[in-house]
């Protein structure tokens, strides 16, 4: 396929265009629909964190039924996830059924014991360490999995942590770090990661976001995978070199809110 460019003007008339709608719908409103309203019921860093990335695990479906699994989570987690992982042991999930499309129990409880792990050596957000030779949080992600699928488990498990170097747009973990890293103004991402800069990040690129970016010329790509991420992200840093993963929220509007 050629691609076909997008003309200085065309791009000058299409951020304005996307600036407007970031305006629209970064805002607090969002968060009641939206399954980060399951993380803002936490203040503490290292809750937010555990909850953040369990959230984002199982976001992938109908909105609500997300939220609903995530109400799940968060009550066997007895409301108090940092504390619940730090003295996790697999006891503590008999007799506990948690699905969630194709994540269970089984997943759950490798996660629980892979983030415990994380927590006694370090804090998860050094466990984001840089790519050498792989840029952003692609690279990141990369270097977050090797670490995190340390802890002994069924390889049914590493599906639910998407893997950049199969071609993977990685969706719900670069939503992750959208919300750990991102500084929202209006407080819908929580910023709480000082040490990794907002420059870096991709958006969480899925279908309503890749369909909207492909009608507004972004991606030319027919795949929604890794190649079609960094197609876009080229173009979205050009527009906003610091916060390049704010229109998210322009793209994901105008796709699953507007019907655009």
């Amino acid at each position: 396929m050629v691609k076909k460019s997008i003309n200085t003007l065309d791009l000058i008339e299409l951020k304005e265009f996307l600036d407007r709608k970031v305006e629209e719908f970064n805002t607090s409103n969002f968060i009641a629909d939206d399954p980060i309203s399951i993380v803002h019921q936490f203040t503490k860093k290292e809750d937010i964190e555990i909850v953040g990335f369990l959230v984002a695990t199982i976001a992938w479906g109908n909105r609500r039924s997300i939220i609903t699994s995530a109400k799940k989570l968060v009550q066997i987690m007895g409301n108090d996830p940092y504390e619940f992982v730090m003295n996790y042991n697999s006891d503590k999930l008999e007799g506990i059924n948690f699905v969630h499309r194709t994540f269970n129990t089984i997943d759950l409880d490798f996660f629980f014991r892979a983030l415990q792990n994380i927590y006694q050596n370090e804090r998860i957000e050094k466990a984001f360490s840089p790519h050498p030779s792989v840029f952003g949080t692609t690279g990141r992600i990369i270097q977050f999995r090797k670490r995190f699928l340390e802890t002994p488990h069924e390889s049914r498990s590493e599906k639910h942590l998407s893997n950049p170097e199969k071609g993977s747009a990685a969706k719900r973990i670069q939503m992750y770090l959208r919300w750990m890293i991102r500084k929202d103004a209006n407080n819908v991402d929580f910023g709480i990661w000082k040490n990794i800069p907002s420059s870096e990040l991709s958006i969480p690129l899925d279908v309503h976001t890749a369909n909207i970016s492909r009608k507004l010329g972004l991606i030319t790509r027919t795949q929604t995978d890794g190649k079609a991420l960094e197609e876009l992200m080229g173009y979205l840093r050009s527009f906003d070199p610091v916060d390049p993963a704010k229109y998210d929220y322009a793209l994901f509007g105008l796709g699953a809110i507007e019907k655009f």
